[in-house]
């Protein structure tokens, strides 16, 4: 990741894991196990509906405009001070990319050009609190998109600018540490902590289990007060079913 901060990587069979499970329920199993109340991020919409992404977070973080430290022009900048740029180059296959873009719908943080390399370095989604420019472009990726809007705005052209890549950031009302795990699907993005991601996968695995189980019985006309959540009975009908599956 170059002179940034790095951060520690997950088994990639996790990740895998955390996926397949979802936004809803990993969501449900921070709530329920470790008391983390919301963990989504709020007002981000999936731009490119049916993607789910699943990945690390690369952060970067947007301060407002001050003209001492602003260069101006989109182009302008040294290199070393374009860091929309690279935080792009900074990610890593699998890696989803976290912006606190302050919420400004004026500044489209990334288009297509960057995104396009982006998704080239094998990046899974995009989470913003803000905007991209290039949407009629940008939806034609393979990336999940989940964003505050669009614009046709660059990134500098109105009041923010980019201060730091990987350092933790506010993004859509929640914290987000480097590293951490985005999972984003068509619910909308959670934030999932590093250090809970291998024991949320199991917790969240056994909930998914069961609820197959419950589906089944609820779509043959079961009780919901005896299937949803399995009570006393049901959890022993349920037991007597999975062993009959192995």
């Amino acid at each position: 990741m170059g002179d940034f901060p790095q951060f520690n990587r997950i088994e990639a069979a996790t990740l895998d894991a955390l996926r397949e499970i979802g936004a809803a329920t990993i969501a449900g199993a921070l709530s329920k196990s470790v008391g983390i109340r919301n963990p989504h991020l709020v007002g981000l919409k999936p731009f490119n509906p049916g993607a789910v992404a699943c990945g690390q977070a690369v952060t970067l973080q947007f301060m407002p405009k001050r003209e001492d430290v602003h260069w101006g022009d989109e182009y302008a900048a040294a290199p070393e001070r374009e860091l929309h740029r690279r935080a792009i180059m900074a990610c890593r296959p699998g890696d989803i990319i976290v912006v606190d873009a302050r919420g400004s719908m004026s500044s489209g943080v990334f288009g297509e050009m960057m995104l396009t390399s982006f998704q080239a370095q094998g990046g899974k989604g995009v989470v913003i609190d803000g905007c991209i420019r290039d949407y009629p472009e940008v939806q034609q990726l393979d990336l999940g998109l989940w964003l505050r809007g669009v614009t046709p705005n660059f990134h500098t052209q109105t009041d923010i600018f980019p201060h730091a890549v990987n350092v933790p950031i506010a993004c859509a009302g929640c914290f987000v540490m480097p590293g951490d795990i985005i999972v984003a699907d068509d619910d909308g993005a959670v934030v999932l902590p590093y250090a809970l991601a291998n024991k949320i996968a199991e917790i969240a695995s056994e909930k998914t289990e069961w609820e197959v189980f419950s589906r089944m019985k609820l779509e043959a006309g079961g009780r919901l007060d005896k299937y949803y959540p399995l009570n006393d009975e049901a959890q022993q009908e349920y037991e007597a079913w999975l062993s009959e599956q192995t």
